[in-house]
């Protein structure tokens, strides 16, 4: 992947997206502050990093929401310290059983994928929460990135929704270079992706990693045939996730 990535000006795209945070904000919101849910891992690391040094660090709000127990919680902490930006901690783990305990009494049985997805649309209310209750306003960051969202690895109106998002142009391998031109920590910016609920790292789930997602991104190149396979199905049955909502129009 390096040889692939060795003409990607990490330096430069910092200083694009620092300037494109500052714009979509005078326009979207000149007083308000960026809200982002802190998971410890590079995405969330990176793009609050950004908004850091696009609006400084008094109009960043850090936001840590396990689902009761999240082992690895100090990285979310950390990233705050080392940001040093405010931050809340909001258990969602009630707000999940409620609701399952609720759908239950109305006698629907979840799916795998619903008890899958409700955190993190839980997760994403509580942002958005938080947002409309600061005093001069909030704006959600979305954290997701190409490589994610080029298979559909998000949650629709979860982790895939937010005001903006100035990191999804950005392969995980590239996201991993501006990480690390940033000086943030290596064990944040090069640790194993999860979605901090399963117990799963992402590419166990997906099957595949993701130096074989980006490289055929990129170059169309994928040795395996089933991998390839895998991700075109993937992309096709996921665009949805990326349109935005289809609406009928009266004739």
């Amino acid at each position: 992947m390096n040889n692939i990535i060795r003409d990607f000006n990490a330096k430069k795209e910092i200083e694009n997206i620092t300037a494109w945070i500052k714009d979509w904000f005078d326009n979207n919101g000149p007083k308000a502050s960026a809200v982002i849910g802190l998971s410890g891992g590079k995405d969330s690391t990176i793009v609050a990093a950004l908004l850091v040094r696009a609006l400084g660090k008094d109009r960043v709000v850090g936001v840590l929401m396990p689902d009761g127990e999240q082992k690895d919680i100090d990285d979310s902490k950390k990233v705050a310290e080392i940001l040093g930006i405010k931050s809340h901690i909001v258990n969602i783990h009630p707000a999940v059983e409620g609701e399952k305990k609720a759908l239950e009494a109305a006698g629907v049985t979840l799916s795998k994928d619903a008890m899958i997805n409700t955190p993190p649309r839980i997760r994403m209310a509580t942002l958005y929460a938080i947002a409309q209750s600061l005093p001069n306003g909030g704006r959600v960051a979305n954290t997701c990135n190409a490589s994610e969202d080029y298979v559909g690895y998000s949650t629709k109106y979860g982790d895939a929704a937010g005001d903006f998002s100035p990191c999804s142009d950005f392969l995980v391998c590239q996201m991993r270079a501006i990480g690390d031109e940033l000086g943030l920590p290596s064990e944040l910016i090069h640790k194993t992706p999860s979605d901090g609920l399963s117990g799963m790292s992402d590419e166990d789930k997906l099957g595949f990693t993701y130096d074989t997602l980006d490289k055929y991104v990129l170059t169309g190149i994928c040795e395996n045939e089933e991998t390839k396979k895998k991700i075109d199905h993937l992309h096709a049955i996921n665009l949805h996730k990326l349109q935005t909502i289809p609406t009928y129009r009266q004739s």
